[in-house]
């Protein structure tokens, strides 16, 4: 089970979807899957039609001769017989479950800000990685990127303004205004509030918020606390809250991990659309794709720049 797009274009022979109640087999690769899924969708959409039409036209059938049968009681034997061929058909002809797609449209905002938006000298955090220079520049689109456990999300927490114990030093350039994604989704102070109410807190109204919502397809969770939302559900409305809150240097750890496919495509769109600058955590090859350096964490504490990413 995966939404690792890159994992999914490199390996799958086949991919199982599960979707509209059922699960269904696209017996090929990635990069026909999309066409392949439009044309099912296509398909169950005609077959939800056409249903619809012929049991209009028994209905209607059915209340001419019950009209007919006050007049002629051959018309009330027809009627029943009428009654029981929608029965059949409504058995027997049933449709598959109409698939309500999810359109997730994200904004993202940003603004202009100094040519430098991050540098850094000597940064180190103590026994996680060593001092290293670097410096990023307005609107460009960094990864970091390295092993688990080289302090990456220690780096992004810095960053990010949260007191992470450190040595050397580091600055934000001038109107940078950051905004941080948390991988963990560690939000104790969204834990029991409802993201309407969240978004009301942020001072948009009671249409405002659901109109937000609707756009990020979480009108279904607006009142549900954040504590029970899924993952990709608390990751969309993390992203909402970046949007709403306005930034100029996002701060992203792990965004798509617990991304469906379809939002993690609309993520990569509002990243393309964004006027500011980007350090990202991926994993994700796919979305490394949008990215022009990178800051590498290594094993051995070393923090050092490169143009492609090292891991392939």
């Amino acid at each position: 089970m995966s939404h690792d797009r890159t994992l999914l274009a490199n390996t799958a022979h086949a991919i199982v979807t599960v979707e509209g109640g059922t699960a269904w087999t696209h017996h090929s690769g990635f990069d026909t899957y999309a066409a392949a899924r439009a044309e099912r969708l296509e398909q169950i959409d005609k077959e939800r039609r056409l249903y619809d039409e012929e049991h209009k036209r028994i209905v209607a059938q059915i209340r001419e001769f019950q009209r007919r049968a006050a007049m002629n009681d051959k018309f009330a034997k027809r009627a029943r017989a009428t009654e029981k061929k929608l029965e059949r058909f409504e058995r027997d002809r049933t449709p598959r479950t109409a698939v309500r797609e999810q359109t997730v449209r994200m904004g993202l905002g940003g603004g202009r800000t100094g040519k430098m938006a991050l540098r850094t000298r000597g940064l180190s955090v103590p026994g996680i990685f060593r001092p290293f220079d670097a410096e990023v520049r307005f609107g460009e689109r960094v990864g970091v990127v390295g092993p688990n456990g080289t302090g990456k999300t220690h780096f992004m927490k810095l960053l990010a303004g949260e007191d992470v114990r450190h040595e050397g030093e580091w600055m934000l350039g001038a109107r940078v205004r950051p905004a941080h994604f948390s991988q963990l989704h560690e939000q104790p102070d969204l834990a029991n509030l409802a993201p309407v109410e969240a978004l009301q807190k942020e001072a948009l109204d009671f249409g405002q918020a659901m109109r937000i919502l609707s756009r990020y397809g979480l009108t279904e969770v607006a009142r549900l606390p954040f504590r029970m939302l899924s993952g990709g559900q608390q990751a969309r409305f993390q992203i909402l809250l970046i949007e709403v809150q306005g930034s100029t240097l996002l701060l992203l750890d792990e965004p798509t991990d617990n991304l469906d496919i379809d939002s993690a495509e609309a993520l990569e769109e509002a990243l393309l659309d964004y006027e500011g600058t980007v350090l990202v955590v991926t994993h994700d090859r796919w979305l490394m794709r949008l990215l022009e350096r990178f800051l590498v964490f290594g094993d051995d504490g070393s923090v050092i720049e490169a143009l492609e990413h090292p891991y392939g």
